[in-house]
């Protein structure tokens, strides 16, 4: 798999088991799909049916027991752990429900780190993350710490710091899932709007199933599987 065939994720025969002494349990046991550049998919499923846990390995924070992830062509189970920081760092930006935004760090400064850790010059990071804040409706909070920003500020923030670097895919982890209804809905219109103009493609796990039906394609995990979702 290359980006040239437009696939910029593959998940082949994913499964994740814990074991904690004779206690097995199987949380996702047959995972596959393909993500094409620019598309936007969500992933939806009861609380406990193992979403985050796919997310996580998807994004190579967790390892899995049997499968493969291919991202951008690097198949993230042979790479070292560095090399998948580089992976991470290159290829893919995350959005918690929650913004993990640095508390002690200023807008801006949060934005910036993406590209500092890559090693992109300072002004040059400052003046990208500015373009970005601005893009995103906070060109005047820029040296406001996240206790100075409301909710929908702080998220939009850690959207922004998501796709500075411009990945290949972006996954969200119920991103609006702290969010009231209004900007909830301000936020995936942004996510959406940057998805077009960026080419950047989406994976959202949320619980609102509003929002998935705003997506190219809404896949649902059931029994350790994933399959499509057809709304009524």
């Amino acid at each position: 798999m290359n980006s040239h065939d437009g696939v910029v994720m593959r998940a082949s025969n994913i499964a994740k088991t814990y074991e904690e002494g004779d206690l097995k349990t199987d949380v996702l046991s047959n995972v596959n799909f393909t993500l094409k550049r620019s598309e936007t998919l969500a992933i939806v499923g009861a609380s406990g049916s193992g979403k985050s846990t796919l997310l996580h390995i998807l994004g190579g924070l967790d390892t899995l027991t049997r499968g493969e992830v291919e991202v951008d062509g690097q198949n993230l189970s042979s790479l070292s752990d560095a090399e998948r920081g580089r992976v991470r760092n290159r290829s893919m930006g995350f959005i918690y429900q929650f913004h993990h935004l640095l508390p002690e760090f200023t807008a801006l400064e949060n934005v910036c780190m993406p590209l500092l850790i890559r090693g992109v010059a300072i002004s040059e990071a400052e003046r990208q993350a500015t373009e970005l804040l601005g893009r995103v409706g906070l060109a005047k909070r820029l040296h406001h710490k996240p206790s100075e920003l409301s909710g929908g500020e702080r998220q939009r923030s850690a959207v922004a710091r998501a796709l500075v670097t411009r990945p290949a895919v972006v996954l969200g982890d119920e991103p609006t899932g702290n969010l009231d209804e209004i900007n909830a809905a301000q936020v995936y219109d942004l996510m959406l709007e940057l998805n077009r103009e960026i080419g950047t493609s989406f994976i959202l796990v949320t619980h609102d199933h509003r929002l998935a039906r705003r997506m190219d394609r809404t896949l649902e995990l059931h029994n350790g599987e994933l399959v499509e979702k057809v709304f009524a």
